[in-house]
């Protein structure tokens, strides 16, 4: 799926509630401070008994925390004691002077801290990474995703307990991205950690999304352990795909998808397919294999879909039944319109219209501009394959944006299957914004 700008990875942020800013407080704890000695204090506050820095919350605000959500938003603070730099690690206490915490700090984001541990008992070194990586590791194996294929998502952040570290897997190789000021702080840690339990050949940084500025950190992108090599694939159910840590989308691949492409391939025998925003050939790859009789690939993106054909050739794919356009994909699917082209299985696997539920409603209009057309190019008896990875757009509005569609283009439609991230993206039930992928398989009526 390519996109007509850089997709951010970042977590949502929301706005300080009531405009009103912690920061503002302490500027005027410290006038306080300046008082004379004799003048006691407006307010016991409640800090931290060790006289390290410490986050107090405003009464009432803890209840997130004890549902175990993992952000903290600076709408929530009562104040800050002490000096804590970005990504400092600081104990969250409630108004009472309760221990709910230790997070990292980030006096430039509006999720001003995120969650390492919720055991006072913890200390967060370079042991508690060691076992947080580890685990995620383990569970891995456990799920046996190895078995399929070489490529995975080995750190799936706040859902593997490490707000804002995403690792994944290509082969010899991995690609982290930090996305918050926590995982940054413990960089080098991590990337020793994941030399030592992983042994890659390379290790190579993609911190180059648009969120890293909304956490006040500068892009980064380069290799961080290791050489990398000239040429990376990944092996998915068989099939083989290049990849390109440096500059692909994301960290070179969707990793995300790989059940739901096998979904795809295992219902293309015999039809006709169309694959929009087919970046480098995902869902095509495994259409042409499963005995699709055509497949069409439209990508904005020339090095994306020349790296798609290179793909085909790579894999043994018969390339006559394929065909491929580089254009912009609404602009392709109302020339297919106007040309009276229909198909029997359509993917429509766009990028993040809304990045946060603030961009929902234009989102919501793009969604349904972009599905209206895929149920009028659908023949009777049809499949079409639709996703969202938009954090800002819920299950429940995706699915009424579908049904909206459906009747704006006069057909029936029902539900065959939802869609997800495969496993190697676990979603924390308490942290169901984790949940960012979704998707239907419909068929007409």
């Amino acid at each position: 799926m390519t996109q007509t700008k850089p997709r951010s990875h970042s977590t949502p942020h929301r706005h300080s509630q009531g405009g009103k800013d912690f920061r503002k407080r302490i500027q005027r704890d410290k006038q306080h401070s300046n008082a004379p000695a004799s003048q006691p204090a407006s307010r016991p506050r409640a800090g931290d008994a060790s006289g390290r820095p410490c986050i107090t919350l405003k009464e009432g605000r803890e209840k997130s925390l004890q549902r175990r959500h993992p952000w903290i938003f600076s709408g929530a603070i009562e104040c800050i004691d002490g000096a804590p730099k970005s990504g400092d690690t600081v104990p969250v206490r409630d108004a009472a002077g309760n221990f709910l915490a230790w997070a990292a700090y980030n006096a430039d984001s509006q999720i001003t801290a995120r969650v390492w541990s919720w055991h006072e008992r913890d200390a967060i070194d370079k042991a508690f990474f060691h076992k947080r990586i580890g685990d995620a590791l383990a569970a891995r194996r456990m799920l046996g995703i190895g078995r399929d294929s070489n490529g995975m998502r080995i750190i799936h952040g706040e859902s593997d307990g490490l707000p804002g570290l995403i690792v994944d897997k290509y082969g010899d190789v991995l690609v982290m991205q930090l996305g918050s000021a926590g995982p940054e702080h413990w960089r080098d840690t991590i990337a020793d950690i994941l030399q030592e339990l992983c042994a890659p050949v390379a290790i190579y940084e993609r911190s180059d999304s648009d969120g890293r500025e909304l956490e006040g950190l500068p892009k980064r992108n380069g290799i961080v352990r290791g050489t990398l090599p000239a040429t990376i694939e990944v092996m998915e159910n068989g099939l083989r795909f290049a990849v390109d840590v440096a500059a692909g989308q994301k960290t070179g691949y969707y990793l995300d998808q790989r059940d739901n492409r096998a979904f795809t391939g295992a219902l293309a025998s015999g039809r006709d397919v169309l694959n929009c925003f087919c970046y480098t050939g995902g869902f095509s790859l495994y259409a042409l294999r499963g005995g699709a009789k055509s497949v069409l690939s439209i990508d904005s993106s020339q090095e994306a879909v020349e790296l798609a054909q290179q793909n085909v050739a790579l894999n043994g794919l018969d390339a006559s039944r394929a065909e491929w356009q580089c254009a912009d994909v609404f602009e392709a699917l109302r020339k297919l319109r106007d040309q009276n082209r229909k198909f029997d299985l359509i993917v429509l696997d766009p990028p993040k219209f809304a990045p946060t539920a603030a961009f929902a409603e234009k989102a919501s209009r793009a969604y349904k501009d972009i599905n209206l057309l895929g149920f009028k190019l659908l023949r009777p008896g049809g499949l079409l394959f639709t996703y969202s990875c938009s954090g800002g757009i819920s299950d429940d509005l995706f699915q009424k944006i579908i049904a909206g569609a459906t009747l704006d283009a006069g057909v029936d439609a029902q539900i065959v299957k939802k869609l997800h991230a495969a496993p190697d993206h676990p979603v924390l039930l308490s942290f169901p914004e984790g949940a960012y992928l979704k998707g239907l398989v419909l068929r007409v009526g």
